[in-house]
């Protein structure tokens, strides 16, 4: 379980195809501290560390993952956002991420308002992945307020910290992102639906 908190960005160091895996071995300030088997989201994708050496470690990202995320179009030097795992004893300073990617959307629209930014993103609408304004939606593995809801699209303000100390500050128009929806607002849209039927 996350919280949306951006620990530190990484930097994608090697890409290794394994079958229809992908191997990736990156960089980031805090490699001494992880352990094998730690859990680490990876713009908001939940992967396991199988290795590490020096500054590095390796993760693997299997083809599920690569279909739903947008793990598979990183390159060399491609800037991750990072997050550990939460920790009971400190404070869900976000909501509540499970670091399970529902889809990816496209960046529509960024616009810079005076430092400040608001990003429109659009996703392929189903159902039971919806967002309200001042809910909780996940980008990139960031916790983020939305602004404006729409059919399909959502925006979203940025402000300066989390432009400068995320990967936002390198997204462009077109750019695929990762979206998690508020967990709370998918159980509630099930329970509906299943109501609505009986």
């Amino acid at each position: 379980m996350f919280t949306g908190i951006i620990e530190s960005t990484g930097i994608v160091e090697k890409i290794v195809r394994n079958e229809s895996n992908i191997d990736f071995i990156l960089s980031c300030g805090f490699t001494h501290e992880l352990k094998i088997d730690q859990s680490l989201a990876h713009n908001g994708c939940c992967l396991t560390v199988v290795e590490t050496s020096g500054d590095q470690y390796k993760v693997t990202a299997i083809n599920e993952t690569l279909e739903k995320t947008n793990l598979g179009k990183w390159e060399l030097g491609t800037e991750v956002n990072l997050e550990r795992c939460l920790k009971f004893d400190g404070r869900l300073d976000g909501h509540i991420v499970q670091g399970h990617v529902d889809k990816t959307g496209t960046v529509e629209n960024i616009k810079n308002l005076d430092g400040s930014f608001f990003i429109t993103i659009k996703y392929d609408e189903t159902d039971e992945l919806v967002t309200v304004p001042q809910g909780s939606i996940t980008v990139n593995g960031i916790s983020l307020t939305v602004a404006e809801s729409g059919s399909g699209s959502f925006s979203v303000a940025i402000i300066p910290y989390t432009w400068e100390f995320t990967n936002m500050k390198t997204l462009k128009i077109g750019d695929t992102v990762n979206l998690e929806f508020d967990i709370i607002g998918k159980y509630v849209s099930k329970l509906m639906k299943i109501n609505a039927v009986l």
